[in-house]
């Protein structure tokens, strides 16, 4: 388990289009030198054993730089008409961002919460409005007098 990201057209990554295609998706990753197509991800896990996932629309960005510890890689998968990420820190939300304004996309979480450029939720604006009086008001009484 963990928390996704999504790089999305839609208006929320999981309703059905519009949709980034798995040739739309490969067809990046092939143009920018910072992606490799892999087709697969692979990790050892904390007993020594390889976990082995293999998937057509598996990328590894290349210019990752390990995250905290400089050992991680950054994968991104098609996945169901959206590129996806799991886990992302801040560097990788900030290529993600960038990888969206390629397909006229924004970057969403599990949530629903869209990130900006720099890796940050983007705050949703409130909407504020003045409250509706119960009873309207009496100009002829003093307002400390409500009988």
């Amino acid at each position: 388990m963990g928390y996704d990201l999504h790089i999305t057209r839609k208006t929320n990554w999981f309703d059905p289009s519009p949709a980034i295609t798995l040739h739309d998706w490969l067809d990046y990753a092939a143009g920018d030198p910072e992606m490799q197509h892999e087709g697969y991800a692979e990790t050892r896990a904390g007993d020594g054993n390889v976990v082995r996932v293999e998937r057509a629309g598996i990328c590894m960005w290349k210019a990752y730089s390990g995250g905290e510890n400089r050992q991680g890689t950054a994968w991104l998968t098609w996945s169901k008409g959206n590129i996806v990420a799991k886990n992302p820190d801040q560097e990788t939300r900030r290529k993600m961002w960038l990888i969206a304004q390629a397909f006229d996309a924004k970057v969403q979480g599990d949530e629903g919460e869209c990130y900006d450029q720099d890796g940050e939720t983007i705050a949703e604006p409130t909407v504020t409005t003045e409250p509706t009086p119960s009873m309207p008001a009496d100009q002829k009484r003093p307002w400390w007098k409500f009988w």
